[in-house]
């Protein structure tokens, strides 16, 4: 069952900055571990970041603190501001929730899951 929907994605130079959101429905989620994905098509999907119920956060190596993960519990968005963007960002973007009791990082992304439609996210040379 689909709980999340993302949007925000678009086109830029790289270099530059956007900030895609992802509203989530599902239950209890001030208490959930989540997270932002991405896919490029013919390859595996991989994780960015993820954030616990209490604000910590865990990255990807390839975001060099170029990234920046958020929640908002009481709206029940869930935020990835992404800065100095490069080609090699381009991707589809999901979010998801951690089903599996273990470590909130995005390197497990098999404990994740109610994957959204996500959205694109293009970075131009």
């Amino acid at each position: 069952q689909e709980h999340a929907m993302e949007s925000g994605g678009g086109s830029v130079q790289a270099g530059g900055s956007l900030r895609i959101s992802c509203e989530d429905s599902g239950y209890a989620f001030s208490s959930a571990c989540l997270g932002w994905f991405r896919q490029v098509p013919g390859k595996e999907r991989e994780g960015v970041a993820a954030i616990d119920h209490d604000g910590t956060t865990n990255y990807a190596d390839f975001v060099r603190r170029r990234f920046t993960i958020s929640r908002d519990n009481g709206k029940h968005l869930l935020y990835l501001q992404m800065n100095n963007l490069q080609p090699e960002d381009t991707a589809m973007y999901y979010c998801s929730r951690q089903h599996k009791p273990t470590t909130c990082h995005p390197d497990f992304q098999w404990s994740f899951g109610d994957w959204g439609q996500g959205t694109q996210v293009t970075v131009s040379s």
